[in-house]
This record gives structure tokens, C-alpha cells and sequence, in this order.
């Protein structure tokens, strides 16, 4: 038996003049027109967003947005992580020219988190930088990507290596539309959900352990869920907002993960949240080798993904990989390196994580060799 789904949250961002509200509930995306309204200077707003969700979501919210008044045009470009990209970069730059955006009007990103990503980024550097309004309709971008500013696209070199801070000006996140998400990309959300307990809330972990396999069909657990993921990103991005200390405890699983993405060729082999999945399991892994944490961290972590249905291990994923040098090597492209040195997000224990550069690499091979 589920809980009645509670009202909507907000979340407040305190960023000084960059200041924004994070909204959180069922239904936000027909109030979009409402919602987004005082932020426009004239009755007008630009969409961007991929195929799949423009067949799904597309209509209702300019049907929402004409509710109050408020014409858009919108572009839809192909799904997939290969849209973070230079060619789709500047393809939505050149459209959004081509509506005549100013600085004072607003573009919509109606989408996961490529698409956050990606028009993020061409809102930063539109003009030398235009308000946007962030529209997550997964899970990951709903606790991860949509919050604290982080913009931009792939290159050959790696993952997010090329991009920008610009903050939204707002987000609304529609914990509904989540139920029009395949299993197995809601799961991959779950990999960046189940990280902020892992990296600094044990307690939130706990109950995770508890809740987490009805989270899909609960909605009042999924909106706490979401709620208390955005409310811990949202405290860190405020004490740190370009990644010079906290922040990074964010990236927990994401060096490992980043670099199976880059391995797997960023296709359908391994979606991002079940690269970070696997991440945290190899972290908490290397943490355990190395002292750090006791046994039976890692073994929960790996005992709690196995009952969500989610990849733990390097042999989890489907065909071969490159060997372990070529993996390490495609870790060295990680944004959190310094002077060539490799930086890992490891633990003392769940929920206490810490950035660390002193992994030797005959321990790191260790692990990636167990792990397959």
C-alpha cells in the first residue's frame, strides 16, 4: 500500500544574485506555464529536448505554457549520450539564434541529463550567457545533473571535459513523469540517488536499504527520495560552487565510471548511472584494500545494488572491456586530476567520503582485476 503523494517541496538554492528554487512534486509539469511565467520578460519561450521525450512530454507542457499566455517553439534533437556533443552544440546555439533569443528571454530543457547538459551549456554561452530553466524528466537529472550548474558535452578526450557553470533559474522536477521511464532508466537514476547516502548521509543510506525497491511504484517515497538527494546536493553546491573542495565528493563512482563510459564507447552498453553504480562499488572496494573502511561496507553496497537489480561489477557489463592499463589511462582524462595525478572520491565508511590522491596503482589493478 502506497502513501497519498504529499504536496509539493521546494528547495532553495541561496546563490546570492543566482539564486534559484528547485521544485519537487507530481503534476509540476502542467503548473509549468504558471511556474515559469514571472520569469519572463515577454510572452515567449524556446524548448529544447530529445525525440523520446518530446513524444511523451513535449505536448503537455506547451499545452501548459499557452494556458497562461505564453507562446514556444521548440527543437527536438536525436536521443542519446552522443547529443552531448560539439555538432549537436552547435546546432542548438545556431537554432536558438535563429529564434532571435535575447539575454532577457528563457530556454526550457526538457529532458534527462544530456539534454540539461547540453542546452545548459548553449544557454552559458548564448550571448555570453541567457537564463534557463531546467525540466528534468529522469530520475538521474532529477537528484544530480539538474542541480548546481554544472553544464557541458563529451569530447573524444573524455566525459564533460569541455563546459561551463551557469546556474538555472529555476527547476522543476515532476516526480510523475518518472513513471513513463523504462525500468532500466529509472534504475540508472537510482545510481546517483543511492551515492549522497554513500558519500555523507548514512542514515539516508539506511533507509535506501529499506525503500529502495519501492521507490518506482511509491510515489511519496519517490518524491522523499528525490527531495532529500536535492537537499544535500543543494547544501553542498552552496559551500562550494565551482568544485574547489566539497564538491567533489559528488563525484563518488565517478572516476571508475566516467572511464567505463569512455570504454563502452558512452553507448547503450552501460548508462551513466549504472557506470556511477558501479563506481561506488569499486570505490568502496578500493577503500576496503587499502584500510580504510571495514569489509563490510563494500559488501552492503554490493548486497544493496544486487537487490535493486543494478550492475556492481566490471563483469556486469555486456562484452569485453579494454585491460586494466587502458581503463587507468582513460581514468587520467578524470576533470578531478592534478599535475597528472590521480584524485579518487574514497570512504571511511558509508557516508563518509573523502577525496584522496594517495591510491597505488598495484592496489588499483587489484580491485579492477576482482572486479571482473
Amino acid at each position: 500500500m502506497t502513501d497519498p503523494v504529499p504536496d509539493p517541496v521546494t528547495v532553495h538554492v541561496p546563490l546570492g544574485d543566482r539564486a534559484y528554487d528547485v521544485r519537487i512534486g507530481a503534476g509540476l509539469l502542467d503548473q509549468a506555464g504558471d511556474l515559469i511565467a514571472p520569469l519572463l520578460a515577454r510572452p515567449r519561450a524556446v524548448i529544447v529536448t530529445d525525440a523520446t521525450v518530446a513524444a511523451l512530454h513535449l505536448a503537455p507542457l506547451q499545452a501548459a505554457l499557452r494556458a497562461q499566455g505564453i507562446a514556444s517553439e521548440a527543437l527536438i534533437l536525436p536521443a542519446g549520450e552522443g547529443t552531448k556533443s560539439w555538432p549537436h552544440l552547435t546546432a542548438c546555439v545556431d537554432w536558438l539564434l535563429d529564434q532571435q533569443v535575447e539575454r532577457r528571454d528563457v530556454v526550457l530543457a526538457l529532458g534527462g541529463g544530456v539534454i540539461g547538459d547540453l542546452v545548459g551549456f548553449a544557454a552559458a554561452i548564448l550571448r555570453r550567457g541567457v537564463r534557463f530553466v531546467q525540466l528534468p524528466t529522469t530520475l538521474l537529472a532529477q537528484v544530480d545533473s539538474s542541480v548546481g550548474g554544472k553544464t557541458g558535452i563529451n569530447s573524444r578526450h573524455g566525459k564533460n571535459l569541455v563546459g561551463a557553470f551557469h546556474q538555472p533559474a529555476l527547476v522543476l522536477a515532476d516526480t510523475l513523469v518518472l513513471e513513463t521511464l523504462a525500468p532500466r532508466d529509472f534504475l540508472a537514476g537510482y545510481g546517483e540517488v543511492v551515492k549522497y547516502g554513500l558519500l555523507g548521509d548514512a542514515e539516508f543510506f539506511d533507509w535506501l536499504e529499506q525503500n529502495g525497491p519501492d521507490l518506482q511504484a511509491d510515489p511519496a517515497r519517490r518524491q522523499q527520495a528525490v527531495a532529500h538527494a536535492v537537499a544535500m546536493k543543494a547544501g553542498i553546491v552552496t559551500r562550494d560552487e565551482t568544485e574547489q573542495g566539497e564538491r567533489a565528493l559528488l563525484n563518488l563512482g565517478h572516476t571508475f565510471g566516467h572511464a567505463l563510459e569512455a570504454a563502452t564507447g558512452y553507448s547503450d552498453r552501460l548508462l551513466h548511472g549504472e557506470g556511477v553504480a558501479i563506481g561506488c562499488a569499486l570505490a568502496f572496494d578500493l577503500s576496503a584494500r587499502m584500510g580504510l573502511c571495514a569489509q563490510e561496507d563494500p559488501s552492503r553496497v554490493h548486497a544493496h545494488l544486487a537487490r535493486m537489480g543494478m550492475p556492481a561489477r566490471l563483469s556486469d557489463i555486456p562484452s569485453d572491456l579494454p585491460d586494466d592499463a587502458a581503463l587507468i589511462g582513460l581514468m587520467g582524462q578524470d576533470k578531478k586530476v592534478v599535475d597528472g595525478q590521480l584524485r579518487f572520491v574514497l570512504a571511511r565508511g558509508i557516508g563518509a567520503a573523502f577525496v584522496s590522491d594517495a591510491v597505488e596503482k598495484p592496489l588499483l589493478e587489484a580491485v579492477l582485476r576482482d572486479a571482473r
